[in-house]
């Protein structure tokens, strides 16, 4: 499963782009460039993540970018919480607990964006999932 939103970037007047994520609404930022545009939409695509998850808020599916659009990638650690938590399903974080033979706390860390799991745990927890963890570097 690859986590990517996308989002457009129109031209101002100003000459600045400005961006807004056609999945999360809240979600909006500019740049002078459309690097500096690239950068910013990923920043803040992290953060609003990252609140919905604190929140226990739904994440929306990413839709299929649009030819004129452009895609952002969260932070690995909202990615790692975003996929833990769509894998896990209607499971509960103590089946999955029980399964992976570990604490309860470690289960939610996995969910945690404020936490660093361990390629190991990320393992084990696919495993007991019934998934198989896949690493990429783009």
């Amino acid at each position: 499963m690859n986590i990517a939103y996308p989002y457009l970037a129109e031209l101002c007047e100003d000459n600045r782009y400005f961006v807004h994520f056609i999945d999360i609404e809240e979600a909006i930022t500019q740049g002078d460039t459309l690097e500096e545009a690239a950068f910013n939409a990923s920043e803040v695509l992290s953060a609003m993540l990252e609140c919905r998850l604190e929140d226990n808020e739904d994440i929306p599916e990413a839709s299929i970018c649009p030819e004129d659009g452009f895609l952002a990638y969260p932070e690995p650690k909202i990615q790692m919480a975003i996929l833990m938590k769509k894998a896990r399903g209607n499971r509960s974080i103590v089946e999955l607990a029980n399964a992976m033979n570990t604490t309860l706390s470690n289960v939610e860390k996995l969910e945690n964006p404020r936490n660093s799991a361990s390629l190991n745990q990320l393992n084990k927890a696919a495993k007991a999932l019934g998934k198989r963890l896949v690493l990429s570097l783009e």
